[in-house]
């Protein structure tokens, strides 16, 4: 038998296919990381335009400890290899008549700034933050870095620390169940609502648990100086050194399968490149019906992976600006009240309605690094939440008019004067970031992260279905973000130490 060309192929270099890849590489492995794209980081990565230096998605960094013990086991530390900024506030929050408030980092700022506005519930910030301290204690270390391939897996997990079952309810909970319980103000709600698309559903659709959100941000929120390309980055850099190969503008098309094994992948220009293991970072669902095929995948797998919804899509404008924009805080949200979220979602979402109103994030990177900008210039990135099919129309014919009207619109309440002063802008619509980040219906997270598609239920790190295969990235557990895709990288090291000598 011929040997193959390397041992381990990772395909796409997003954040759990590079740290996936450096890892592997510090085990000794010869590693390969192939990427389609011309810079690693997919979702989390920076690209430049005329002197401004954007960010493609993913705008801070949050419960760091997955980040920190990967760097960790390549032998330094996440502060070491990448320049910090710690952000606060954590939010500006920008209501409907304009008006605005802010959460500071500390717990008892942002208590204050609630009891202001409901005394009873800045007494309920803190029951929240207590029981949400203590879910992260028990369940980061032991939940985020392990695998979770099967029942067993979750039955070892609880076994290890008993005292995560305490949270078990969270699971069978909403994410509006969690709100409502602790807050009964209507302005506190609204502040605390949006958070629950970042697992990429409405409030009465997100599970209860990612209502840690609101909480697990007072732990600290931090911005990579350079962009958030420099996470990724940091890990190729490490990797290089361990002798990783990284290869960009190289799209796979094939994973190849003999035997229900993966032993390489076939390049889009026909080259075949073999290796003892295969690693992808790719959407599952593209990975196991177009690259790998349903005809090697025994038929529950092929009725499994096809039941799978792929997660939310959005609109993304970046923006350059010649004047210092008046916000307060890196992250601002453009709110409305809570069941004008689980509204939004059926009657426009859902439906493939172009938004009439802007709710979503405006992040401002340069209030954290101003050299991302020519002096006196600003970067604006600002997420608004689109449908992937469009009612009666296409992105392509839409896309500028969305993209003026959202500038229009944010002019108007939440940033005074933008439409005068932008000098730069581009827009990712869904149908964009699926061209450019090979991304299914352009989702951001991988695969929907309701309840049936968490944890066990989510497609293994180890494959069930071809030996020698292994999933990183968004839609693997624990799911999507940048915390959770660098957890997933880990994982798969780890299996990969465990099962694959």
């Amino acid at each position: 038998m011929e040997m193959a060309d390397y041992d381990v192929i990772v395909i796409g270099a997003g954040c759990g296919g590079i740290s996936a890849g450096a890892l592997l590489a510090k085990q000794g492995r010869k590693v390969l990381v192939l990427e389609q794209s011309d810079r690693v980081g997919g979702c989390c990565s920076t690209f430049e335009r005329d002197g401004y230096h954007f960010d493609v998605g993913a705008s801070i960094v949050e419960v760091i400890h997955p980040i920190r013990k990967a760097f960790e086991l390549l032998g330094t530390t996440f502060e070491e290899e990448v320049d910090l900024v710690l952000c606060d506030p954590i939010y500006s929050y920008i209501f409907e008549d304009g008006s605005r408030i802010n959460y500071p980092l500390s717990l008892e700022g942002t208590a204050e700034v609630i009891s202001r506005i409901s005394p009873e519930d800045g007494k309920q910030w803190f029951r929240l933050a207590d029981y949400f301290a203590d879910m992260m204690r028990q369940t980061i270390e032991t939940f985020f870095t392990n695998p979770c391939n099967g029942f067993l897996d979750m039955v070892k997990m609880g076994t290890r620390n008993p005292r995560m079952l305490k949270f078990l309810p969270l699971f069978f909970r909403s994410y509006q169940d969690v709100i409502l319980k602790y807050f009964k103000n209507d302005i506190v709600q609204q502040t605390m609502s949006f958070q629950s698309f970042y697992c990429g559903l409405p409030p009465e659709l997100a599970p209860g648990f990612i209502a840690l959100i609101p909480y697990s941000e007072h732990e600290g929120i931090w911005y990579p100086r350079g962009g958030m390309i420099q996470i990724p980055q940091a890990f190729r850099r490490l990797g290089e050194r361990l002798g990783m190969e990284v290869r960009l503008n190289t799209r796979v098309d094939k994973v190849l399968v003999r035997k229900r094994r993966a032993e390489g992948v076939r390049l889009a220009d026909g080259t075949e490149i073999t290796s003892d293991l295969v690693v992808s970072n790719v959407n599952a669902k593209k990975l196991y019906l177009e690259m790998i095929g349903e005809e090697h995948l025994p038929w529950l797998a092929r009725y499994g992976i096809k039941s799978y919804e792929v997660s939310m899509s959005c609109v993304m404008l970046y923006v350059g600006v010649d004047y210092r924009p008046p916000l307060e805080a890196h992250h601002s949200l453009t709110i409305g009240p809570l069941q004008m979220m689980n509204d939004f979602w059926w009657n426009e979402f859902r439906k493939g309605k172009i938004p009439e109103r802007v709710h979503g994030l405006i992040c401002w990177p340069t209030e954290s690094d101003p050299s991302l900008a020519p002096e006196g210039h600003h970067v604006l990135n600002i997420m608004g939440m689109g449908p992937y099919k469009l009612e009666g129309t296409d992105w392509d014919r839409e896309k500028q008019r969305v993209a003026e009207r959202m500038i229009h619109g944010l002019s108007e309440r939440a940033i005074p004067g933008l439409e005068d002063h932008v000098t730069v802008l581009e827009v990712s619509t869904p149908l964009d970031f699926e061209r450019r980040l090979l991304s299914p219906g352009g989702a951001i997270y991988g695969l929907q992260m309701d309840l049936p598609a968490q944890a066990v239920f989510r497609p293994a790190a180890r494959s069930k279905s071809i030996r020698g295969l292994y999933l990183t990235g968004a839609s693997t557990h624990p799911g999507g973000g940048v915390p959770s895709t660098v957890a997933s990288g880990l994982i798969a090291s780890k299996l990969i130490e465990k099962y694959e000598g």
